[in-house]
């Protein structure tokens, strides 16, 4: 199973918050085998908020101000098919 842009494969669904922001973090910047894309990015920092990090919940808020809103709208659809999986 992977990210949509065929990057890193998509955590477990018992990934902790901290685990998933991590690897937003990754997407985010492009570094650790991840290829840089925003919309994997989003979708990580909103899981991981979901699942109490505050940091991710900053980034977020961050990564969604530069981001068109097609491609936020689509980060939210891949977080929630994400969670229908789980």
């Amino acid at each position: 199973m992977q990210v949509a842009n065929q990057g890193l494969p998509l955590p477990k669904t018992d990934a902790t918050g901290d685990e998933l922001f991590r690897l937003g973090l990754l997407y985010s910047t492009g570094q650790g085998g991840a290829p840089l894309d925003y919309v994997s990015a989003h979708m990580l920092f909103n899981l991981a908020a979901m699942r109490g990090s505050v940091e991710a919940k900053v980034y977020r808020k961050e990564l969604s101000e530069e981001m068109a809103s097609e491609d936020v709208a689509e980060a939210q659809r891949q977080a929630r098919e994400w969670l229908a999986r789980g």
